[in-house]
């Protein structure tokens, strides 16, 4: 099923879908009213610097056929097919708009959307109605947008002028006499290959194969009526405690005689001497017995008859792996390393459930199963964009669990609550409650946007990008949506649409139009990583 967007949300292509020949299909209208779709093909500088980048109805398709003009199929007032990866290198956003032809305004306009198709299939829609207009008209519906991979963003931004003037407002020069517009060209219809090997033509994709391919492109088939969502169900707030990101560091042990400490080394633990792991001696002196070791006898990997704590010549290789052995502990969530993090089964008795594919290695004997959401939850996953993969770890033994190098920080619930995005969770123990949370709103389709809420007692893993901040919550805290992990559950969270700013997408605007605003009793938190899509 496709992801849903509201105003402001944003995501890689890579995540909706592995294709990068895609469908773009816009359904906008009013009564008695006509509109121009067109696309913007804008530099670094989110400027129009080459006008055959300017793709509408008198320029039907860029030189090299990146970007093409569609027109009306599928149930879309226009279409475009856009291929990411023919797109030159000095285009860096393509900015997808409609503008009312004469006379009207856009709050006139009915429930409309602008949506992706990959194969066929829709991946992600944007909706929009005219309440959330006024005297506008124009509107920037959607851009896909390079920051080191192409993304989407679901703008909705109303605009005064009309094309003109959007034109203008791009850097582009508007001709004072413009010519007779000439027929465009009749788009190509969708029609099956006329042979097997042919390249794939336009149409809905075959049933899928194992492996199955990236998606080609695709018109989607006709619109069905969209599905009612299901209704969340209301939670209610319970008062909560800080839990820490993640156990506090050990004491660091000190530095052997007459050797200044020194500064941490790749792999090392924070707090943890260079070379040490927890439960050995420091380099340099006698360490303790290891287990199945006789007293008296000599370390794995160094000969009989050297002391210990002198070298054995020859063991350059187990020195060096020594500072990345496994971290010895007696809990049951133990990070191994920032990006690693080792979950024991057989310590709490109860499963685990984690994120499909998250599991790097495991030891002893542990059963796999895929974690179904039901038919509800994966309707309201669908509909709030808080779907989570998951599988059940069980059995007897340690799963090693990581994705992507992100940052993993156990978070220990003692009978309170956590909110939590569903794309920031690893893993957590089945034991806990979770349930998809509504995060009121005014100025966005739909009025809300949705995170997960953890309750009980167990552990969440929590996944960032770089070393994250835990503030405080105050009556004037406010976070970027894209930029916010986690927060206390009893805070209360408005969502802040900076809508009275009509000019904010513009070129040179600082593009935070959609904050969150946090406000309750001391003792509530938020979590920012120092990252946003």
């Amino acid at each position: 099923m496709a992801r849903e967007f509201q105003r402001g949300h944003k995501a890689k292509i890579s995540d909706l879908t592995p294709g990068t020949d895609l469908y773009v299909g816009v359904q906008i209208s009013a009564p008695g009213l006509t509109f121009d779709i067109s696309c913007f093909g804008l530099d670094a500088n989110e400027q129009l610097s080459d006008d055959r980048y300017f793709i509408f109805f008198n320029q039907p398709k860029s030189p090299e056929e990146s970007i093409q003009l569609l027109g009306a199929q599928s149930g879309d007032t226009e279409s475009f097919r856009v291929t990411l990866d023919r797109i030159p290198a000095n285009i860096h956003k393509l900015s997808f708009t409609a503008t009312i032809d004469g006379a009207g305004q856009m709050s006139q306009i009915g429930p409309g959307y602008i949506r992706i198709v990959a194969g066929g299939e829709e991946v992600v829609r944007y909706p929009f109605t005219g309440t959330e207009f006024s005297t506008e008209r124009a509107v920037m519906l959607g851009d896909f947008y390079l920051k080191d991979v192409w993304r989407f963003a679901a703008i909705g931004q109303g605009f005064d002028g009309g094309l003109d003037a959007l034109l203008r407002n791009f850097g582009g020069e508007v001709a004072e006499e413009q010519p007779a517009a000439q027929p465009a060209q009749a788009a190509p219809g969708f029609a099956p290959p006329a042979q097997a090997a042919a390249p794939p033509a336009f149409g809905a994709p075959a049933a899928p194969q194992v492996p199955q391919p990236a998606p080609q492109f695709g018109a989607p088939p006709a619109a069905p009526a969209p599905a009612p969502h299901a209704p969340v169900q209301p939670m209610h707030a319970a008062p909560t405690m800080a839990a820490p990101m993640a156990p506090p560091a050990p004491a660091p042990a000190p530095a052997p005689y007459g050797q200044p400490p020194q500064a941490p080394q790749f792999g090392q633990v924070p707090g943890q001497v260079p070379g040490q792991v927890p439960g050995q001696a420091p380099y340099g002196q006698p360490p303790a017995p290891q287990f199945g070791q006789a007293p008296g006898q000599a370390p794995y990997g160094q000969p009989a008859g050297v002391p210990q704590g002198v070298p054995a010549t020859g063991a350059g290789l187990a020195a060096a792996l020594q500072p990345y052995k496994e971290t010895p502990t007696g809990s049951r969530w133990t990070p191994q390393n920032q990006q690693l993090m080792r979950v024991d089964l057989q310590m709490g008795g109860n499963p685990v459930l984690a994120r499909q594919g998250s599991m790097v290695m495991y030891q002893g004997k542990v059963d796999f199963s895929h974690k179904g959401a039901g038919f509800t939850g994966r309707i309201v996953g669908n509909a709030t964009g808080q779907e989570m993969q998951l599988m059940r770890c069980t059995g007897r033994g340690q799963v090693f669990l990581a994705e992507e190098g992100a940052h993993l920080h156990p978070i220990e619930l003692q009978g309170d609550g956590i909110c939590v995005s569903a794309e920031n969770v690893l893993a957590f123990d089945e034991s806990l409650q979770y349930e998809v949370r509504r995060i009121e709103g005014h100025g966005i389709p739909g009025g809300a946007l949705f995170t997960m809420q953890f309750q009980g007692t167990g552990t969440v893993v929590v996944k960032t990008h770089g070393v994250p901040v835990v503030l405080p919550v105050t009556p004037t805290t406010f976070a970027d949506c894209n930029a916010v992990v986690a927060w206390s559950s009893a805070a209360q969270v408005i969502l802040s649409s900076q809508v009275r700013l009509r000019r904010n997408a513009y070129p040179g605007h600082s593009g935070e139009t959609v904050n969150l605003q946090f406000r309750g009793a001391p003792g509530n938190f938020i979590v920012v990583q120092p990252y946003e899509v």
